[in-house]
């Protein structure tokens, strides 16, 4: 692809005003923290295939997909008759 204007070449990631300002520093440097995640998705390729199929899916269609009549039936069940 060819290189187009105002692409940034490489992005350099700081900390340097966050620490500044509220003395935040890191806890896990970027190296180490990406060695961490990678190590992560190579002994976890059993849910990375999973989340690859969209097995996930079923989750959240089983939990959220009539969210809103269920949050509604939750809340009118819950309360109390008025006379």
């Amino acid at each position: 692809m060819a290189d187009r204007p105002g692409h940034d070449r490489r992005y350099a990631l700081t900390c340097y005003k966050i620490e500044r300002e509220l003395g935040w520093k890191p806890a896990i440097s970027l190296d180490d923290g990406l060695r961490q995640t990678i190590e992560w998705y190579r002994s976890n390729t059993k849910w990375l295939t999973e989340v690859r199929r969209g097995d996930y899916r079923t989750y959240y269609q089983k939990y959220y997909e009539n969210r809103d009549s269920s949050l509604h039936a939750i809340t009118e069940s819950g309360r109390k008759p008025t006379s």
